[in-house]
């Protein structure tokens, strides 16, 4: 059983999820990189094993309830327990996502993806997170899940294009990371929603302005929070963002 800091990284093999996993690895933790893709993984604990971190691949697709299972399975052999778990892995969907043309069934399976995947996921995660001193979870969302933003109410232009798959997906974790926040009230797991910004990732077609390294800060900052740290909230780099 491992007395260091453990963390899973959920679609850590590039992006993102990749300078998560290197973010908390550079804290001298050992992280589990999630990801579906063998040669993905394996690649990508290559290349943080090579810059010092002690990565370690696990096999996991947030769609399949072995898979899940077999992670948690996994974690606990290695460790005997979880101390970080950050929900990265997402999809966008595709074209059309205008709601008056998309097809149904891409909403569905973005949702299955982004949402019921982060419960799946956290849900099988949980009873090695409460054998946690300190556990923390992190939920990647993004700002075009703000419904205030969306609608116009905090100000300015709305963020993205209409996409009826995508940014319902994102207001629905929020809603869904709330709950999670309200039934572990009183415990210590701290359980935050956080936006990366506009970042450039094969999820958008590489048309971002900020960097991965950029977009993970934020994540990197919530899965350290102190005991007495916020949760159940909303953040990006600026603060919070509103729901």
């Amino acid at each position: 059983m491992s007395e260091r800091t453990i963390a899973l990284v959920t679609g850590a093999n590039k992006g993102i999820g990749y300078e998560i996993a290197a973010g908390l690895g550079a804290l001298g933790w050992s992280v589990g990189v999630g990801a579906r893709d063998e040669r993905r993984r394996e690649a990508a604990v290559e290349a943080l094993r090579a810059a010092g971190v002690d990565a370690f691949g696990v096999p996991l697709d947030v769609t399949d309830d072995a898979s899940t299972t077999a992670a948690a399975r996994l974690i606990e052999d290695r460790a005997g327990h979880l101390d970080v778990l950050v929900n990265n892995a997402a999809i966008a969907g595709g074209a059309p996502q205008e709601p008056t043309r998309v097809d149904p069934a891409t909403i569905r399976t973005v949702v299955e993806t982004n949402v019921i995947g982060v419960v799946r996921v956290t849900n099988a995660m949980m009873p090695l997170l409460r054998r946690s001193a300190s556990p923390r979870i992190v939920n990647m969302s993004s700002s075009v899940g703000s419904l205030a933003r969306q609608s116009g109410a905090a100000g300015g232009a709305a963020p993205g294009p209409p996409a009826v798959a995508y940014a319902p997906s994102k207001t629905f974790l929020n809603a869904v990371t709330l709950q999670y926040a309200r039934e572990l009230s009183g415990t210590n797991i701290l359980i935050n929603a956080c936006c990366p910004g506009y970042v450039a990732t094969d999820l958008n077609g590489f048309q971002g302005v900020r960097t991965p390294r950029q977009g993970a800060a934020v994540a990197v900052a919530l899965a350290t929070l102190p005991d007495d740290g916020p949760t159940g909230q909303f953040f990006e780099d600026a603060g919070v963002v509103p729901w």
